[in-house]
């Protein structure tokens, strides 16, 4: 007999296998010692009451071993000399493109503009400590993309897109813990994604796929509305009957590129606003009714929400125990990103808190046509950086200051390595922004015991929370409407908004491309 039933653990038991196993087995009504096999099938928090616990969705038999999970490596097919299908960016997206193709018979061959995963730490050390920006190889640019130094948080409401699990499958085969399966919000880690995506890519070399660094799409080869392949560095020629654009949200190039070949895109609402930080234990106390958190209880983490003046203002990628990094794609900018170690053990706790923007909001730079709205982000960014001292010293506020619109005479310690300065973050941002920032966080300490402290960093600015330009693509198809063995996809075409949704679309494509090249 096999059942499946769901049972409250207290943090203290969350180990103890015995315990979780006689539990399950009562609450079946199943004798324990009769129980042959068992496993978590999902494992999430309740907070809402005043002793917080686990619920556990169990499955277990009496009739032998559950079935175990396939192996989807197990599928993978020596690729070298099928259809090759071009991939322009190595980030969730790419790779998980590649991946697919490798059980569908295609041969991925991946350009990425930035460095491989262990080079480009260099570059990441030179921006956290000297300031300077590599525009190739940065948080953004780079193997694994925005996904590998963007916290691996791989929740997403996208179920409809594809098969979740499929995606966290292969993480966990490529060297994720199994908890990814069984977690409501898995977390993978900024330390550990880097070997994950490193083995990624031996997996796609292994079996006949190509991936190339320091090579940046500079060019297409479009011929009577047909895509033929790419230039490469500006002098190296790649064909193929499809290409597949992934590039992410922060390759402006790219978009410019599109535009000046006769590509059609199109302006995308997007979000901006700051990136606040509390200390982490304040967070563990609001959520968790506690003065100290519990053992076995991860960082606390939130989800804020309101409408201010009809528009939305909300938390956005929130980083339990996690840190500040400068996520600038170019010198002159100043942009900022949250992530957090596996572990979750810094003592601060982060969220990008953000505003909608919308057609109104965009009137001093309608003379820019589609690029209206990454205008509007580009002057935000620049003018963070030109008030500070050219560094990427980020500029801050107290949120108490920043709520009422003063300047702060200090700032409080943060995570943020390069280090923060007080400025007046009020007249730095579009006004209409601000005002709803104002309102919102005033809300947000309403909903949230302490949020709203004197002792919380407002940070300037999140401005990369999703692509402000839309390369369009048929539903059906995913191809471009216009432009033949195009297939736009992944968050910088505007069709994902994480690293879960970023990599099913990079699957979906794959498949719509084979049922293009092969099955017509």
């Amino acid at each position: 007999m096999t059942k499946t039933i769901e049972i409250k653990v207290l943090p203290k038991d969350l180990h103890n296998a015995d315990f979780i196993k006689g539990r399950a087995a009562k609450k079946a009504g199943l004798k324990a010692d009769n129980i042959s096999d068992w496993r978590i099938l999902r494992r999430s928090i309740d907070a809402r009451q005043r002793q917080p616990f686990y619920l556990m969705r169990i499955e277990l038999t009496s009739a032998g071993q559950l079935p175990a999970e396939p192996v989807i490596s197990d599928n993978f097919k020596d690729v070298s000399d099928c259809e090759p299908v071009l991939i322009i960016g190595a980030g969730p997206c790419g790779y998980f493109a590649a991946l697919e193709m490798l059980e569908l018979g295609l041969k991925p061959v991946v350009f990425d503009r930035g460095k491989d995963v262990r080079a480009r730490r260099r570059d990441l050390k030179a921006i956290q400590q000297d300031g300077v920006v590599n525009p190739h190889s940065n948080y953004c640019f780079g193997e694994g993309g925005a996904g590998t130094y963007s916290d691996g948080k791989l929740y997403t409401r996208s179920h409809k897109r594809g098969k979740i699990k499929k995606a966290l499958q292969l993480f966990v085969e490529h060297g994720a813990k199994s908890d990814i399966l069984t977690d409501a919000h898995p977390h993978i880690g900024s330390n550990k994604l880097p070997g994950i995506v490193a083995n990624m890519r031996a997996t796609i070399e292994q079996y006949g796929g190509e991936v190339h660094f320091d090579a940046q799409v500079t060019d297409l080869i479009i011929e009577n509305k047909v895509m033929r392949g790419v230039i490469v560095n500006e002098k190296d020629e790649h064909f193929a009957e499809a290409t597949i654009l992934a590039t992410g949200h922060s390759a402006r190039d790219m978009y410019y590129l599109l535009h000046r070949r006769g590509v059609k895109i199109e302006a995308k609402p997007f979000a901006l606003g700051v990136r606040i930080e509390h200390s982490q234990s304040l967070i563990d106390r609001a959520q968790y009714n506690q003065p100290q958190r519990e053992e076995n209880l991860p960082a606390a983490s939130y989800s804020l929400t309101t409408q201010v003046k009809d528009r939305g203002v909300f938390s956005f990628c929130m980083c339990p125990g996690g840190l500040v990094v400068p996520a600038a794609t170019a010198p002159g900018e100043l942009v900022v990103n949250g992530m957090s170690m596996s572990r979750r053990d810094s003592p601060f706790a982060n969220s990008g808190t953000v505003v909608e923007v919308r057609t109104e909001d965009l009137a001093p730079y309608a003379k820019h046509g589609v690029f209206a709205a990454l205008e509007l982000q580009k002057a935000v960014e620049q003018a963070m950086f030109n008030y500070g001292d050219g560094s990427q010293r980020a500029p801050a506020q107290r949120l108490t200051d920043f709520a009422k619109g003063r300047m702060s005479k200090s700032v409080p310690d943060s995570s943020y390595i390069p280090g923060l300065y007080p400025a007046p973050l009020h007249a730095l941002l579009p006004q209409g922004i601000y005002e709803r920032l104002s309102a919102g966080v005033r809300v947000f300490g309403k909903k949230m015991n302490g949020y709203f402290t004197d002792d919380a960093n407002v940070i300037g600015t999140e401005s990369r929370t999703s692509a402000p330009v839309k390369v369009p693509r048929d539903r059906a198809t995913y191809m471009h409407p216009e432009i033949e063995g195009l297939f736009p996809a992944g968050e910088g075409a505007g069709y994902a908004g994480g690293i879960i949704s970023a990599a099913m679309d990079g699957q979906n494509t794959a498949k719509a491309v084979l049922r293009w090249t092969v099955e017509g």
